[in-house]
This record gives C-alpha cells, structure tokens and sequence, in this order.
C-alpha cells in the first residue's frame, strides 16, 4: 500500500525522518510530498525542500520525495496513494490533524488518515523553532542533519549580506 506524508518541509528535520523511518516499516511505499506553495511564507524554495528531504531520506528504499500543489488527496489519487500520514507532537497537533483529516475525508472517503506520534525526543522540535534559533546563529545540530544545518547557516548568511 502506497502512502503520503505531506508537508512543507521548511526545513526537514530529525522529526521529520522519525516519521518518514516509520511510516516506511508500515507502509509498501511512502511519497514524501513536499508542498509547493503552503500558506506560510518559506525559507527555501520547493526545489531546495525537495533536494533537501531526498538527501536526508535517501537512506530509506521505500521512501521517494516529490514535490506537489493543491489539494493533499488530489495529490494522492493522482499517485495511487490510499493513506496520509501524519505526525503528532502534542496535544494541539492533534486538535488540527484532526479537523485536517475530517475535511480530508470529507473530500476524498476512500482516503485515510494515519497519525503517527513522534519520538519523544523530537516533542519540541519544529521547523519554525529550527528557523528561529537559525537565523539568529544558534547551533540546530542535534535537530537537523548537517547539511540541513550548514544550508540553514548559508542561507541566513545570504540574507544578512544582502540586506
């Protein structure tokens, strides 16, 4: 059974891989859906986020990455996908996953949502918090892989020299 994990990835971190490890155990296949344009104003463009996650997953053969726009459950018809996977930190994750999912099912019945709670040691990791301690030279190390980190880093020093 083929599965999604969608997001935005902004930039992809050791709870995200958590996750991905995971959903990888249960699941035939796991696309990695890296959201085109979400709501939210991004640091890197889809295509970083895209290189970024392959390059973190690549670690994993029934993970592939891609990338995609408009709705999540169209994404997955298109794809053959019968399941989203989503994560769970805390409690007002699943508040929002869970009006996220009744919508969804409410647009796409055959399509099922799977929350899979994170490891406890990645509660308090987010990609925001990541940008946050980032941008102000704080070490995302022990949240990141490395080269998530160093283009974290280049990317902040790109900023600060052209403002």
């Amino acid at each position: 059974m083929r599965a999604i994990y969608p997001g935005s990835f902004d930039p992809i971190h050791n709870g995200h891989i958590d996750i991905a490890q995971r959903a990888a155990r249960v699941f035939d296949e796991v696309i990695v859906g890296v959201y085109d344009m979400p709501k939210k104003r991004v640091l890197f463009t889809v295509d970083e986020r895209v290189e970024l996650a392959q390059e973190a997953l690549r670690h994993i053969l029934n993970v592939r990455v891609a990338k995609f726009s408009g709705f999540t459950v169209d994404y997955a018809r298109e794809v053959g996908a019968l399941v989203l996977v989503r994560g769970l930190r805390v409690f007002s994750d699943f508040e929002f996953e869970f009006r996220m999912g009744l919508a969804n099912k409410r647009l796409a019945p055959e399509i099922e949502t799977v929350a899979i709670m994170t490891d406890e040691q990645h509660v308090a990791i987010s990609s925001t918090t990541i940008r946050e301690i980032a941008e102000l030279g704080g070490d995302v190390s022990t949240m990141t892989p490395d080269f998530v980190a160093r283009a974290l880093r280049d990317r902040y020093a790109e900023q600060r020299i052209s403002s």
